[in-house]
């Protein structure tokens, strides 16, 4: 992995555009060359080059309006000297500030560094504290329950057709905000498993509903995935010491349903299913104290019912 910092891309990017930027307006202005070299803190070449749109730069920053405003601001200001460069200062520092909250700063770290994508990455804004690292574990591990799903040989035979998700609650989750899923749903094709996107918090009420109505019975149990009803996974779980729990599908608050029937079983399941109502296709949760966990459990029961066909 490649280790980018942002403050890299604000010297390298971001500063040489917003200079050059600096130097049309300032000339705009009326201000010689030579000013506006003293005034920018680079040579008269360099401002030359600027003003005769040699200097490059990056469209992300020139065409951004906070970036726009901010530069007019500053050029106004230099030139009727009611700014000076102590001013200028404070207006590019929060400037950047602002571009680095999921703006074009943001964008570009996440293109130098991939592996940031899709982790609601603002290590820039917050810093890294507890409350971020739960949420990147979070992510992350969805991620990679995802892509061990995939990867399983004979796993999209239990994919519903409406589409499967895979979830992790953060440690006091409260509702499906704080419940890490798959944008879109996880679908099969032609006989392997496509995942449209990476994780995000909020993307799926289903799996949300059932993994909070777990976290509120069991603190531990963060984790959950759905698939379709399958008698011999279910047989299975059964042999393996995981007795599934059925639960009627026609329950409108399909969650307090679950706490209900969970506080009957006096725990959470590992395995949860039902058979199907009008409209509502057959489906089994497979619980775990995360979404990985959930997953292997899957996996587990999926060779066990294997091989005994």
């Amino acid at each position: 992995m490649s280790l980018v910092l942002p403050s890299e891309l604000v010297v390298d990017r971001f500063l040489p555009t917003v200079r050059a930027m600096l130097a049309t307006r300032l000339a705009d202005r009326g201000l010689t060359q030579q000013e506006i070299a003293a005034e920018l803190g680079v040579t008269q070449a360099a401002v030359s080059k600027y003003v005769a749109g040699e200097s490059g730069g990056d469209d992300r920053f020139r065409d951004h309006p906070e970036t726009v405003d901010t530069v007019e601001r500053i050029a106004d200001g230099l030139a009727d000297g009611e700014m000076d460069g102590y001013d200028a200062l404070a207006e590019l520092l929060a400037l950047i500030r602002t571009l680095e909250d999921r703006g074009p700063i943001c964008e570009l770290h996440e293109e130098e560094m991939p592996a940031l994508r899709g982790l609601g990455c603002d290590l820039c804004v917050r810093g890294l504290d507890a409350d971020v690292r739960a949420e990147r574990d979070a992510l992350a591990n969805v991620r990679t329950a995802a892509r061990t799903l995939a990867s399983t040989p004979g796993m999209a035979a239990l994919i519903p057709n409406v589409g499967t998700n895979i979830g992790m609650a953060l440690p006091e989750a409260r509702d499906e905000t704080d419940v890490a899923a798959i944008p879109g749903r996880i679908y099969a094709m032609s006989g392997r498993i496509e995942i449209p996107a990476n994780p995000e918090f909020g993307a799926s009420k289903h799996v949300a509903t059932a993994v909070l109505a777990a976290l509120d019975t069991d603190p531990d149990v963060r984790g959950a995935l759905n698939v379709a009803t399958d008698d011999d996974v279910l047989a299975a779980a059964a042999e393996l010491g995981y007795e599934p729990l059925e639960f009627d599908a026609a329950y409108e608050d399909r969650g307090e349903h679950l706490r209900e029937r969970f506080g009957e079983r006096g725990a959470v399941p590992r395995v949860a299913y039902h058979r199907g109502a009008f409209g509502i296709e057959p489906a089994t949760f497979v619980f775990g104290t995360t979404a990985a966990d959930a997953v292997e459990l899957l996996g587990e029961l999926f060779d066990q019912a294997s091989g005994s066909r």
